[in-house]
């Protein structure tokens, strides 16, 4: 087994709190879920031997080994925060991170190696292992996904960069059943650590019985089905089922067989009240006492119309574990002093995100006035130094923070002052005369004007359900409007967002925050310092000629955009930590001229909440969507005492 010097394994055995054991070492004298109980009895479920594979993952829970049963009562915010529930039961890679983000260990692969010079990579999958309808997962699904969706131009709306070496897309070898090959024309050295961030690894999600029928090449009479069910053809009723676009969509179909620990008996979107996921009988953990995981029977999620309504969910105490929408700097003062009667405890968040906040205007903007004036760094920043990121510091995150751009934390090897720095210092009078100097006309209420004589307005189309992000704007808005710009906030539900922004091309600007601020997680998640997936809402026609630069909305990047994208697959193209840890200090010190993004602060640590009932949770996690808190830290062995 090797290991590279950060730590990430480089082909897979057992380790940090997962084992491999043999069959009769766990089978025997097992007991099987009271839950499943009745289906067991009518027949309609074997029992447990036949329902695990021949090698099932065996999980040491962190604390204590737990009991099956039971609610983990959650709640889900407005009508569009479905993409969470990658993080609380939704990640399921073949190779996962380890629960402290140390490195890599198997999940539903039960093994896997690399090649020499990263070109080769196999995968051993678990003999006998089943979806959650009892059905065979097997490499048959991982050639199903390849075939009609990876190299279908028809059913793929894009992404997979990680898919791709030198611009070539991999190539699949089915070897048997249980065995498969995935190889590169060149080097391609974060491909397992890719396939381990959150939701990227789509080979477990696409169970081939179940989607082959709203598939034109497996079913003939897919367009006659997609019409029934009232779409125009069958890539629209495909492209829905199998839900990759959107994780949103993905979430919403409780049809579709999962490997996951729980499955949806009330997919979100079915019941305004709540979505209810069941233990899935065909799940292939086990813990050391041979009892089959998940714990929890079912996940309850209240379905909340704002943060508002969940913050008093969770004082009442009728929230188990939750960080997301709730744990904020503003709600820490109630939520710490809510701790007794509401029954619950806190647990520490090491946050990983580049920023609090990315103000991201939209470079490859529809219209060519807006464009050209956005792109014009000496436009951005002005912008940025336009704001009082202090006063939005003390009055957002209680003066928790520093003034600082997307980037790199001090004490990483990474670390690029320059990149972090610049451009923060307040100052308005400097803002004005940059300004002066490329949109001087003015009308009668003091505002810019472009070249076309339109009011310089810029709409911030924004998430409503990132409350922080709402509290900064209200700040910075009349600091952009003291500075001649008209800016504006527009917030909406996040299903809207998504198709507004994510899929988008023609917003003004929007704000976000994630990306990575360390290590190997920046360069697996680089998206303010290099255009390369649809997490880049600054850019997204220059993202989208990354990965696929012949598609309907790929812009073709200036050269100095292209230059930093070709060195970002310099780097995916070398398993060598030090080659990368170069190739990534030059693409960090390019950002810093680029200069794509402005920001407010690096973000302090955060805190979330847990009813003192619940075991095995630990007392400090990474807080990143990368590594999606807390599904690295394993909820299938969470539990209730």
């Amino acid at each position: 087994m090797g290991i590279d010097r950060r730590g990430f394994i480089a082909s897979g055995l057992a380790l940090a709190g997962a084992i491999a054991l043999p069959r009769g070492a766990w089978a025997q004298g097992s007991a099987d879920s009271a839950f499943l109980e009745a289906r067991i009895a009518s027949g309609e479920l074997p029992a447990l031997a036949q329902r695990l594979p021949q090698v099932p993952l065996v999980i040491t829970p962190l604390s204590e080994v737990g009991r099956q049963g039971g609610d983990w009562r959650h709640a889900l915010v407005g009508g569009g925060s479905y993409s969470m529930l990658v993080r609380y039961q939704g990640y399921e890679p073949l190779v996962r991170f380890n629960p402290d983000w140390s490195g890599l260990t198997e999940n539903v692969a039960q093994s896997w190696s690399v090649n020499a010079d990263a070109t080769e990579y196999t995968f051993n999958l678990r003999r006998g292992h089943k979806w959650s309808d009892g059905q065979p997962f097997t490499t048959e699904d991982v050639r199903f996904w390849y075939d009609a969706y990876f190299t279908d131009p028809q059913a793929n709306l894009g992404s997979n960069s990680w898919w791709f070496a030198d611009g070539k897309p991999a190539t699949l070898e089915i070897v048997d059943e249980a065995t498969f090959k995935v190889r590169f024309a060149s080097p391609n050295g974060l491909f397992v650590q890719q396939l381990a961030w959150a939701q990227q690894d789509q080979l477990t999600r696409t169970p081939k019985h179940y989607l082959e029928r709203f598939h034109i090449r497996y079913n003939p009479d897919a367009d006659k089905l997609a019409r029934e069910q009232g779409l125009e053809s069958w890539i629209a009723l495909f492209q829905r089922e199998i839900g990759m676009a959107d994780d949103n969509t993905f979430y919403q179909n409780g049809n579709r067989p999962t490997l996951n620990a729980w499955v949806f008996l009330e997919a979100p979107g079915t019941n305004t009240e709540q979505a209810v996921a069941v233990r899935n009988p065909f799940y292939f953990k086990v813990d050391t006492a041979g009892t089959q995981l998940p714990y929890f029977d079912r996940i309850v999620y209240q379905m909340v119309a704002d943060p508002e309504v969940l913050l008093l969910k969770a004082l009442q105490g009728e929230i188990d574990i939750m960080d997301q929408y709730i744990a904020t700097p503003a709600n820490k003062p109630v939520i710490f002093d809510g701790q007794e009667s509401g029954g619950y405890g806190l647990y520490t968040l090491k946050e990983t995100a580049a920023n609090v906040m990315a103000f991201q205007l939209n470079l490859n903007h529809q219209d060519p006035v807006r464009n050209a004036l956005f792109n014009k760094l000496e436009f951005r920043q002005a912008l940025s130094i336009a704001i009082d990121r202090q006063a939005m510091i003390d009055a957002v995150f209680i003066g928790e923070g520093a003034p600082a751009q997307p980037s790199i934390r001090p004490g990483d090897p990474l670390y690029n002052e320059r990149l972090a720095t610049q451009w923060t210092q307040y100052d308005p009078d400097k803002a004005n005369a940059m300004l002066d100097a490329i949109v001087p006309n003015r009308d009668g209420d003091n505002y810019r004007l472009d070249e076309t004589g339109r009011r310089l307005s810029i709409i911030f189309e924004i998430d409503q359900t990132r409350t922080t992000f709402i509290d900064m704007f209200e700040l910075a808005i009349p600091m952009f409007q003291a500075v001649g710009i008209d800016a504006q906030m527009r917030t909406m539900d996040r299903s809207l967002w998504e198709t507004r922004v994510r899929r988008g091309r023609s917003y003004d600007a929007t704000a976000h925050q994630f990306g990575a601020n360390s290590g190997i997680a920046a360069m697996l998640d680089a998206r303010f310092y290099v255009p390369v997936n649809n997490n880049c809402f600054y850019a997204p026609g220059w993202s989208l000629y990354f990965t696929q630069p012949t598609s309907d909305g790929a812009v073709e990047p200036p050269e100095a955009v292209k230059a930093q994208q070709q060195l970002y697959r310099d780097l995916t193209a070398t398993g060598d930590p030090a080659r990368q840890t170069e190739i990534m200090a030059k693409i960090l010190e390019n950002a810093a001229d680029l200069f794509f993004t402005f920001g407010v602060s690096l973000p302090a640590d955060g805190y979330g909440i847990v009813r003192k009932d619940v075991r095995n949770l630990p007392p400090e996690m990474p807080n990143s969507f990368g590594w999606p808190t807390p599904g690295p830290a394993r909820p299938e062995q969470f539990f209730k005492a």
